[in-house]
């Protein structure tokens, strides 16, 4: 026998059908999916969020905190300027004596006082290319020599020449002997063959080291003039010469800090 259903039961399942068929509910008035989950819950993964930035955030300044006690403390004993030492840019080359490296910096401050150093050429001008010394003849435009054209080129600027008759004594990677390749103008080999030129008493005839370490830095730039023409006691100075002393003092501080 058949049985007929409960009428609140169908009147339920009408007006569902109905509802949803007769577009009555918009997508707004559909229930979120968010709408059984406990408030509290949410409210505490949003407390726990903050919490941890708020963590991170005092361990940034605490960090930061010590690193400037560290900065004005740790180098108290060595009064070093860094805007200097940024405008005298360190040497590739690591390590050795703190007093010849300084006076290459020295001779840099005064030859190739631009942002990049390794990569200048006589004017101004920059070369990508460092694999081999550039070899480019720039007329010179003034100074007694002006009219002739120069080669100088990378951070001591070296003459292709000079570059190749040092390079051959010096270069610690010597140029292949099977066919032609040139010596690598890389910074690194251009701060190497500088360095070890400086060090060959044989050479100069004088232990420079011992020179500087003694104070006799004019005696030192009297003695280089002649193949860097900038350092006061050649024939072309420049608007940084007569601040080669000072430049050399306060790269040296930092050369002996960081040698320590």
């Amino acid at each position: 026998m058949h049985q007929s259903r409960s009428p609140r039961r169908r009147d339920r399942r009408v007006v569902r059908s109905k509802t949803i068929a007769g577009g009555d509910l918009t997508p707004e008035m559909m229930p979120s999916p968010l709408a059984g989950m406990p408030y509290r819950r949410t409210r505490r993964r949003g407390g726990l969020f903050k919490l941890l930035l708020l963590s991170f955030l005092l361990l940034w300044g605490v960090g930061w905190l010590w690193g400037q006690v560290v900065t004005r403390f740790g180098e108290g004993r060595v009064a070093i300027d860094h805007h200097l030492s940024n405008e005298w840019p360190p040497l590739v080359m690591r390590g050795g004596d703190p007093y010849i490296r300084s006076l290459m910096r020295t001779i840099s401050a005064s030859e190739s006082n631009y942002p990049r150093p390794y990569h200048v050429i006589y004017g101004g001008k920059y070369v990508s290319d460092l694999s081999h010394h550039p070899d480019r003849c720039v007329t010179i435009v003034a100074g007694p020599n002006q009219g002739k054209c120069t080669t100088a080129a990378g951070r001591y600027q070296f003459l292709s020449s000079t570059w190749e008759q040092m390079a051959e004594r010096y270069h610690p990677k010597p140029a292949r002997f099977w066919y032609w390749h040139p010596y690598s103008f890389e910074p690194e080999y251009q701060d190497l063959v500088v360095y070890r030129w400086l060090l060959d008493q044989e050479f100069w005839g004088v232990d420079i080291s011992r020179m500087l370490q003694e104070g006799r830095l004019n005696e030192v730039l009297k003695l280089l003039s002649g193949t860097w023409t900038s350092l006061g006691y050649g024939i072309e100075d420049n608007m940084m010469t007569s601040s080669l002393p000072r430049v050399y003092e306060q790269v040296l501080q930092e050369e002996l800090y960081l040698s320590e």
